[in-house]
């Protein structure tokens, strides 16, 4: 008996059931069959008729086409018979003794009989009755097996199975929301959730509404049918879901987009209607639709092979069930999407997401939360300081501070440490913004010449620029696919105005301006240089309209549904223009870099020397050779691929 004093239910596999019945239709052709442990052993007919005339044969059951031998007691004492002596199960055999087969001689074969009969040489013979389980079981088992087998893939198909019916055919059309209550152990709780102080006041209000809803409708105010949370990957959209499920006291439904996509026509409208149906029968409750833009992309669009209307279909039941004429009471939606732009204007306008909850990337002091949140469980050491760590992290989201902790972990065990200190967190940042480091990696003296000139372009450029990121470190040594890298610390702002963005385009082409100087040629070593830089320029000529040109335009889709369109927003005549005001602010910042990298050829050599020694240089090395910056920026430190 159980705990709650209810009886036990024994499970019984199918298999044992499948089993016992193979097992009685064996049993059944055994016994119809006449057949015993003697395994009677084959004779030729010609021994058979030699053993007749010895007077060894005692009895003969026979049928059309074979016959059993029984041989009388005296004759299993002769040697030739002694492999029939015992049966099976090693007691003494009774017979049959041996089987002949007579085919097309049965006349002789009775005859033979008769005469044996007559000289008193054997003692009885006789035609053995045919059984008819042998046809009725040849005509009957394979129906039998075939009904067997249907009642179990039906079985099978038609159950619940361990995905909760959603993979069975039978239960295709039912959701396959993953269920949390209070009976289930929900450990993420809005303390493991650091920073996002304005979108967790937002998700625990919902929360708080569900728990006192009175305190909210006595003044006439009313649920809010969902919430949206939208930002970028590794933000904490999901955390910040996974904490509602472990805080609120009631149902919590949690599914991906994706699981409503099913290669079947209705399915996905289908499974909508189960979900909604199951929490309003737990109301009040939460549904949780992680990655909504799989079903929520805007109606209409890209719909030229008809492959789009079963998505259509979705969400025309996910918008009816939100808010249609069967609106379901306290049922709060909340979804998270990294891509907001691409979804159905009917899905955000408000009485479906009543709420647009931006999870952006965090700033310094929630950094420095996340990581007190990610190391509690690590053995660190006593003067690690967490604020350094935030610094060093500009632009990570908290999977990568998770990331990043998780890997200093790593590098402290790879050392034989007892505790993670700050050099195992610098080198795990290295290790995920830079790539591994390839000590083994051949680089010819010439190369690493080069590469080191480059680098120092690099860190010469944006030491002399007001509005660049100062390097704070710098790397010859390959890691991942970049042959060196440099580490700024960039103030962050929340604006950009155009001087700083084109002192950062000309800091980024002083790798390649530095090449040009020194050696009056020029490699394929500033790749990602040249990429990043014509990113800027684009950006600022057709997204931010800071050229003077093309004047105050933009060419920027905050909907995303220029993707869809075959043409462009401007003409010809534009594009054409577009491209001059491109090269012609790349060309500017790299004749600009050029200018700055003569005028301090010498310290450039200079730091290009250190760097090859060295191979790492740090910021003390260049105040050295520069002197002390005078624009001096607080901010944090990143890297950059050369």
């Amino acid at each position: 008996m159980s705990k709650d004093n209810k009886p036990t239910k024994i499970k019984i596999s199918p298999w044992f059931i499948y089993g016992a019945i193979i097992l009685a239709f064996i049993a059944i052709n055994y016994v119809a069959g006449g057949a015993t442990w003697s395994n009677p052993k084959p004779l030729s007919l010609s021994n058979f008729y030699q053993y007749l005339d010895a007077g060894q044969v005692d009895k003969v059951m026979y049928s059309n086409t074979s016959a059993d031998v029984y041989l009388k007691p005296q004759a299993l004492n002769d040697a030739k018979h002694k492999d029939v002596k015992n049966d099976m199960l090693g007691k003494a055999n009774k017979g049959p003794h041996y089987s002949v087969i007579i085919g097309s001689q049965n006349e002789l074969f009775t005859k033979k009989l008769d005469e044996a009969k007559q000289a008193n040489k054997i003692a009885d013979y006789g035609a053995e009755p045919e059984s008819p389980w042998g046809e009725i079981l040849t005509f009957v088992l394979p129906f039998v097996v075939i009904i067997v087998l249907w009642i179990y893939m039906m079985r099978r198909m038609a159950g619940g199975g361990a995905a909760g019916g959603g993979g069975q055919i039978f239960n295709i059309g039912k959701s396959r929301a993953k269920l949390f209550d209070e009976k289930n152990d929900i450990k993420v709780t809005f303390k493991d959730v650091a920073g996002l102080e304005g979108a967790k006041e937002e998700i625990q209000e919902i929360v708080e509404f569900l728990k006192n809803p009175e305190k909210y409708t006595n003044i006439g105010g009313k649920i809010p049918k969902g919430a949206l949370l939208v930002g970028p990957p590794g933000t904490g959209k999901t955390l910040l879901a996974k904490a509602v499920a472990g805080e609120a006291k009631v149902p919590f439904f949690s599914l991906s987009g994706s699981d409503f996509v099913e290669m079947f026509v209705g399915v996905g409208a289908s499974r909508v209607r189960d979900l909604f149906k199951q929490a309003k029968e737990k109301s009040p409750a939460i549904i949780f639709i992680d990655e909504i833009d799989a079903v929520g992309r805007a109606r209409g669009k890209n719909n030229f092979s008809g492959s789009n209307d079963e998505r259509e279909n979705t969400l025309n039941q996910l918008l009816t069930e939100m808010d249609g004429f069967g609106t379901n009471t306290n049922v709060i939606v909340l979804a998270a999407t990294n891509r907001a732009d691409v979804l159905d204007k009917a899905l955000m306008r408000a009485g479906r997401f009543d709420r647009q909850i931006y999870v952006d990337l965090p700033d310094i002091r929630e950094r420095k939360e996340i990581f007190e949140v990610h190391l509690k469980p690590l053995k660190k050491s006593e003067d690690l300081d967490t604020e350094f760590l935030a610094k060093q992290t500009p632009g990570f989201s908290g999977a990568d501070i998770a990331n990043v902790c998780n890997e200093a972990a790593l590098v402290a065990a790879r050392k034989d440490k007892t505790a993670v200190d700050k050099q195992d967190f610098l080198d795990a940042v290295d290790r995920i913004v830079g790539g591994l480091e390839k000590k083994n990696k051949i680089v010819s003296p010439e190369e690493k010449r080069a590469i080191a000139i480059h680098e120092a372009g690099h860190a010469t450029v944006s030491w002399m620029l007001e509005h660049a990121a100062p390097l704070v470190k710098v790397t010859i040594v390959p890691r991942g696919q970049s042959l060196g890298a440099a580490w700024y610390l960039p103030e962050e702002r929340l604006i950009v105005r155009p001087d700083q963005m084109l002192d950062e385009m000309c800091a980024t082409m002083g790798g390649r301006a530095a090449e040009k100087v020194i050696f009056n040629k020029i490699s394929t070593g500033a790749l990602s240089d040249l990429e990043k830089v014509t990113k800027q320029a684009r950006a600022m000529v057709t997204i931010y309209g800071l050229n003077d040109k093309l004047g105050n335009i933009t060419y920027y889709d905050s909907t995303g549904q220029s993707e869809y369109n075959f043409s462009k927003p401007y003409s010809e005549d534009t594009a054409q223009v577009i491209d001059k005001e491109i090269s012609s602010l790349i060309e500017e910042q790299y004749q600009r870099a050029i200018t700055i990298l003569t005028e301090n050829q010498d310290k450039l050599l200079k730091l290009a020397d250190i760097l090859i020694e060295r191979e790492v240089i740090f910021k003390d090395d260049l105040e050295e050779i520069f002197g002390h910056r005078p624009f001096e920026q607080k901010g944090s430190e990143v890297v950059t691929e050369a």
